[in-house]
């Protein structure tokens, strides 16, 4: 596969979806850098696992360690001052009044991949890559397809240069992810992924299951589960 010399962006935030897609980065870019956000997250053990995946992965694959740029941590936490969600907030997770679950946090991403095109700007950098799916998702209008195209060209025009905003998991379902993640590093980085990532909403990595760590029963760790049972009897 041919490599592109531009540089990329990863928004990192420590879970499977955006670590199957900072490998994928590696894996095309020359040089690849994360980001992750700060916004109060309920989960925000997902922080402290983005550092321990990133020394895996660069301990696994030398050849991707020599791309792997650096990493920044952004504060977005004013998303929290803008009302409460089950994101942000100690409470029940369910459907809201408006069909979306009450996990969706109004301007999230379009938040996210504003202050990431900023920074790009400033590293040099024309892509950014998010994780991103609209298959097998809990409606977030700002995970669509669509939303993000619109966004990539408002960006594009706001900052006077092109930015591209890639997410190759878009068509994606998680068994789909984890099958890619395999694909890009085989065992190695899918045992990286199961081990060092984090996705549960509830943030518990006491308990260990085959998929990795969570609380079995919210919604991330349901979608994670029924994904990994699905990716291991189609490679049966």
């Amino acid at each position: 596969m041919a490599r592109n010399s531009d540089g990329a962006l990863v928004l990192f935030s420590g879970g499977q979806d955006s670590a199957t897609c900072l490998a994928w980065a590696l894996s095309r870019f020359d040089r690849v850098e994360t980001v992750g956000f700060d916004y109060g997250q309920r989960h925000r053990i997902e922080l402290e696992v983005r550092g321990q995946f990133r020394s895996a992965l660069a301990g696994k694959f030398p050849q991707w360690a020599a791309q792997l740029g650096g990493d920044h941590m952004l504060d977005a936490s004013i998303i929290g001052q803008l009302g409460s969600t089950a994101m942000t907030q100690d409470i029940a997770i369910e459907m809201a009044e408006n069909g979306l679950p009450n996990t969706f946090v109004p301007g999230r991403n379009l938040l996210f991949f504003t202050l990431a095109a900023a920074l790009a700007y400033r590293r040099g950098l024309r892509v950014i890559v998010g994780g991103m799916c609209e298959t097998d998702y809990s409606g977030y209008p700002d995970c669509r397809d669509d939303t993000l195209k619109a966004q990539q060209v408002a960006l594009s025009l706001g900052l006077d240069r092109r930015i591209t905003i890639e997410t190759p998991l878009m068509w994606l379902d998680k068994a789909e992810t984890f099958a890619l993640a395999q694909d890009l590093g085989g065992e190695a980085l899918l045992d990286l992924v199961v081990e060092h990532t984090h996705t549960c909403y509830l943030g518990d990595r006491s308990q260990r299951h085959e998929w990795g760590y969570g609380c079995n029963s919210c919604p991330a760790c349901e979608l994670r589960s029924k994904g990994w049972q699905k990716f291991k009897a189609e490679a049966a």
